[in-house]
């Protein structure tokens, strides 16, 4: 058993503590922070010192601090330093974390806490000093928009991942915008003037998605009467967009892993391989190292995907972030200009700001695009306050305390899911692209939802 440390991206989308200065500084500060191994004992001593404000630490490489113990999962859990202080956050792990005798999900560290990852001990130590995280300049980035700190540090990775033809993996809550990110990393990159191909891994049946990324030969099976060029060969020359990667079928994992590794693929029914020249973007709107830990999702192909990880940050994380992203989804909506100054109003930008946007930059769009329609500022409908969503969720299942926190709250999560989705179809007597339009999500969400929790719309 050995500890050792690894290198890799950091990613962005997180508040930190003290910004110097305004846009042209564009620099924040974050405490320094280190990270002892104790247990399992190294041969030699492993003393981890932070260069950013995170740090992760696993079994699996492409972690910072590898632990090589079988009681470690692959992407164990992270220590990262914000806003609120430094604290330790679980990824999924399958033995749990532990924080000075507490199995936790996230939790705050004090000076000298220790870090129990399955059997092994890590040591957490605050440093004196600060490290100057880089903040991007700019409040845009081709169609995105935000001057929060979180927003202009995210800016500042896409900004760097345009410039190179790196691998990147976009992670983020339902509505926060990955696909409009992928597409500005694309527009912003060397490959502007080639395709930008899109496929969506959990819309697509899985019989077909093989097909659909990699083309077929004809008679290569029934049906395939002549000869598709798939998403990968489309995309030569510009860049692929893998939406909802963690919906990847397992059996397709290691041909995308080959894909992603050689730059080659093989069309169904053919022998040889065919060079490929594209630039890969994926996104998720889950955390897929704990897909990873559980085995739902390589590793490998994580580590491969993940050359650059930038986390899009929540709404409710950046409320000083509506006045400007109100404005230019009214612009994208094509308001006149009356229109937006009868709704950007003082009043009307504080009620923004008091709403929780569970369904984030996609429910504003949608809030908006009606206020246009009936020319008024309408009330927020929906589940859009957390006070409510909290009680939605309380409601739908009683908490059970003898369940770990990570493991109580996936079941509450699931619970209002799956009666939520139930009662939203069934309200719209079925008909799933009425019922998304009225909640504020993708058809393409809804149709998940309901899969998930094996509901048919016809249940609904």
């Amino acid at each position: 058993m050995v500890a050792r440390m690894g290198s890799r991206e950091r990613d962005g989308g997180r508040r930190t503590q003290e910004v110097e200065g305004g846009p042209a500084t564009a620099q924040v500060l974050v405490p320094r922070f280190r990270l002892q191994v104790l247990e399992p004992r190294p041969e030699s001593p492993v003393h981890w010192h932070s260069s950013g404000d995170r740090c992760s630490l696993g079994s699996q490489p492409g972690n910072d601090i590898i632990i090589d113990d079988p009681t470690v999962s692959r992407y164990h859990c992270e220590v990262l330093v914000d806003a609120e202080g430094a604290h330790v956050r679980d990824t999924g792990s399958l033995n749990g974390t532990v924080v000075d005798g507490v199995r936790v999900n996230d939790a705050y560290l004090r000076d000298g806490s220790l870090i129990k990852l399955g059997e092994a001990v890590v040591r957490f130590q605050l440093g004196q000093d600060t490290i100057q995280i880089p903040l991007s300049e700019r409040t845009s980035f081709e169609t995105l928009v935000g001057q929060s700190v979180a927003m202009r540090q995210t800016i500042s990775l896409l900004e760097r991942a345009a410039a190179t033809d790196a691998t990147v993996l976009l992670e983020g809550e339902t509505g926060t915008g990955k696909g409009a990110t992928a597409e500005s990393i694309h527009r912003a990159s060397a490959r502007k003037d080639g395709p930008f191909v899109v496929v969506d891994c959990g819309a697509i049946p899985e019989n077909l998605l093989e097909s659909e990324l990699f083309g077929h030969e004809r008679g290569s099976f029934t049906g395939a009467s002549a000869r598709r060029v798939g998403a990968f060969e489309e995309a030569a020359g510009g860049t692929l967009f893998l939406d909802e990667i963690g919906e990847l079928p397992p059996e397709l994992q290691p041909k995308l892993l080959r894909a992603v590794e050689t730059r080659t693929i093989r069309r169904v029914g053919q022998n040889q391989h065919v060079p490929i020249d594209v630039r890969i973007v994926a996104a998720s709107n889950r955390d897929l190292r704990s897909d990873a830990n559980s085995g739902r999702f390589r590793s490998d192909l994580y580590f491969r995907l993940a050359v650059i990880k930038i986390t899009l940050p929540p709404l409710r994380q950046r409320p000083e972030d509506l006045p400007l992203l109100a404005e230019a989804l009214l612009a994208t909506l094509r308001a006149q200009p009356h229109e937006v100054s009868a709704l950007l109003t003082p009043a009307f930008l504080a009620t923004l700001r008091r709403a929780a946007w569970p369904g984030n930059v996609r429910e504003l769009r949608n809030y908006l695009e009606r206020c246009l329609v009936f020319q008024d500022a309408l009330p927020i409908s929906g589940v859009t306050h957390i006070g409510e969503l909290a009680a939605l969720t309380q409601a739908s299942q009683a908490a059970d305390a003898d369940l770990a926190y990570a493991d109580a709250r996936k079941r509450a999560i699931d619970a209002f899911e799956k009666s939520y989705a139930e009662a939203l179809v069934r309200k719209h007597g079925g008909k799933v692209a009425v019922a998304a339009q009225s909640a504020g999500i993708a058809r393409v969400h809804l149709y998940r939802l309901l899969r998930r929790h094996g509901l048919t719309p016809g249940q609904g």
